[in-house]
């Protein structure tokens, strides 16, 4: 949703006011904003209605978070793997 509007924002914009326009969204106060917003809508929307759906995101976040973290060790292990298997040396 947000980057459909993002989209119709700019989609009426010449080319040469794009800078003009994207300069002040990419400052740190203005991401610094935007993460405020963003945490306390989920707060509102979460932690306030006493809905179990936090406890999701972090199990389901951390599991990823592993995955992701593991993934080059696994990648480097099927590797090793298949060059054993086609008679590659160590």
């Amino acid at each position: 949703m947000a980057l459909r509007a993002f989209f119709n924002e700019i989609r009426g914009m010449k080319v040469r006011d794009l800078p003009s326009y994207f300069k002040p969204k990419v400052s740190w106060e203005y991401i610094k904003n935007s993460a405020d917003k963003a945490v306390d809508r989920y707060i509102e929307k979460y932690i306030e209605t006493s809905s179990i759906q936090p406890l999701y995101h972090v199990c389901f976040g951390g599991m990823i978070f592993s995955y992701l973290v593991a993934l080059p060790e696994e990648r480097r292990h099927l590797e090793h793997q298949q060059q054993q298997a086609s008679g590659g040396h160590h």
